[in-house]
This record gives C-alpha cells, structure tokens and sequence, in this order.
C-alpha cells in the first residue's frame, strides 16, 4: 500500500498543478468567476490530500497502520476534487451532493491519522 499511496499521491499533486494551470490560463475566458473559482478549490484540495497520501505512506514506512486512512483520502480526492472539477466545467447541479461525500472520506482519514499516530509509541 506504500507504494500505491506514493504513487497516488505524485499523480494527485501532479495532475493539481496540471489542472490549476489549466485553469489559469485556458478556462478563465470560458467559465465564469464562480466556477473558476470551483475549479481552483478543487486543485487546491486535491494538491493538499495528494500531499497527505505521501505523507501517509512515510508513516506507514515507520510502522504506523494508515492504510485505512490512505485509502480514504485516495476517494476523498476523487470524489470531492472530480466532482468540483466536473461541476465547474459543466455546471451539472446533481454532481453537488457527491462533493460532501468526498469531504466525509477526507474527514474520516484525517481522523484516522490522529488515532493511529495517538496510539503509536515514539
């Protein structure tokens, strides 16, 4: 799962600069100011959990289980970035309520990781 996590998470921060660029300079004349800004929030929250999931694979390396909490903020990251991304692009209103599904994930592997890091001895 280490590798996996290092791996998804370079491809998450990756595709967030990608994406953030994207937006910057090839969507700001085709989508409104309320959408870019969907669309930035999206790349922002995708760079930090990308962040997160290599961070969670250093932990997992030093013993502590986070696999759980890697997995979640893995579908965290699809499902809240992909859904904002979507919604900004196409402004299909039934992608808003998947947007909270992927908050929860990330909420439920943030509270995994103080936890598991709680319960490890130093």
């Amino acid at each position: 799962m280490m590798k996996l996590f290092l791996m998804a998470g370079s491809l998450f921060c990756m595709l967030s600069v990608m994406l953030g660029a994207f937006a910057a300079h090839g969507l700001k004349s085709h989508l409104s100011e309320y959408s870019l800004g969907i669309f930035k929030t999206a790349a922002e929250y995708q760079m930090v959990h990308g962040l997160a999931l290599i961070a969670v694979a250093i932990l997992i390396k030093w013993g502590i289980n986070l696999n759980w909490a890697g997995g979640f903020l893995m579908a965290g990251t699809v499902f809240f970035s992909g859904s904002l991304y979507l919604l900004a692009v196409t402004g299909l209103k039934w992608l808003g309520p998947i947007t909270p599904l992927g908050g929860l994930c990330f909420m439920i592997a943030w509270v995994i990781i103080l936890v598991q890091v709680a319960r490890f001895k130093f």
